[in-house]
């Protein structure tokens, strides 16, 4: 018997099925949860530097800033002016700058 005859079929995808595959669209976020209690008041502070600093990161990328130099501080509070956010601080736009670096 032939290898090939051994091997399992994948599962088809969008290109390659005979019908559309279903997609689970509309997305819809996760519903939020409170953090978990009994931390260190600087794991919470953390905790949401690093959310928005992923929320900032992501609308950089959306608007056409790929490169962690072309994102100076004025750029990623313009940008979180934008989207709504509080303005971040030196700490923050250091880590939207890390998180576009590590990405690559």
């Amino acid at each position: 018997m032939p290898a090939a005859a051994l091997k399992p079929k994948p599962l088809p995808t969008q290109s390659t099925a005979k019908r559309p595959v279903l997609l689970d669209l509309p997305y819809a976020p996760l519903e939020k949860r409170a953090l978990p209690p009994g931390r260190p008041r600087e794991w919470y502070v953390t905790h949401n530097r690093r959310l928005k600093a992923m929320r900032l990161a992501i609308a950089l990328l959306d608007s056409g800033v790929y490169m962690p130099n072309q994102a100076r501080n004025e750029t990623i509070r313009d940008t979180a002016e934008l989207i709504g956010v509080h303005p971040p601080s030196d700490t923050t736009c250091h880590m939207v700058r890390a998180l576009m670096r590590y990405s690559r």
